[in-house]
């Protein structure tokens, strides 16, 4: 029904039967549009929980244990160690996945992430003393076929050179007359990532 007036019974215009009762409101009413439910929008981008990462710290310190155990193996350098009077401890931050133990050396390219050549030296450590590997959750350590050997958590037996030997967190490493490196995990910077729900 297009609204025209209608002199016949007929409209002209539309075709619409003028005999006919009018239809119900609800009929011709326009259909409202329903809004949009929460369920129907998308869901915005979330943020996931922050997943913590460990990393791997080396401690270094003067252990007089360990210069007593070389006093009494009758070490190589025992003539010319002497245990020092005072040697701040040292906290180094293991990033890489090899780590390398000794004392730095222009003229032979050594330079060590775990320099022992910082005064007061440890003159029975060897320039490429040892190595660490780290691979996430695991770490080893291997001697280099250093002079006086490395030793773990207070054994007096060196380790077999060449030979990588599992450790874990807290494990002690003796190098040199004196030198005790403590290996530990703490905490690192959460890594969050970014993502949408599905």
């Amino acid at each position: 029904m297009c609204g025209a007036p209608v002199e016949d019974r007929f409209c002209e215009g539309c075709g619409h039967d003028s005999a006919l009762p009018p239809p119900p409101r609800w009929a011709t009413a326009p259909t409202a549009a329903m809004p949009e439910t929460q369920a129907d929008q998308p869901a915005p981008p979330r943020e996931t929980a922050a997943q913590p990462t460990a990393i791997w710290v080396a401690t270094i310190r003067a252990d007089r244990s360990q210069y007593g155990r070389m006093l009494a193996q009758q070490g190589p350098d025992i003539g010319r160690v002497e245990f020092p009077a005072f040697y701040p401890e040292r906290r180094i931050p293991l990033r890489a996945p090899n780590i390398l133990i000794g004392k730095r050396s222009l003229s032979q390219g050594v330079d060590p992430e775990i320099d022992l050549s910082i005064a007061p030296a440890d003159l029975a450590v060897s320039r490429s003393h040892a190595i660490l590997h780290l691979d996430g959750a695991k770490a080893t350590i291997t001697d280099l076929g250093s002079t006086n050997g490395t030793c773990i958590n207070d054994s007096p037996t060196p380790i077999p050179a060449k030979t990588p030997v599992p450790l874990q967190d807290g494990d002690r490493i003796h190098v040199g007359g004196w030198t005790t490196i403590t290996l530990s995990t703490e905490p690192g910077v959460p890594d969050i990532t970014s993502g949408t729900s599905m």
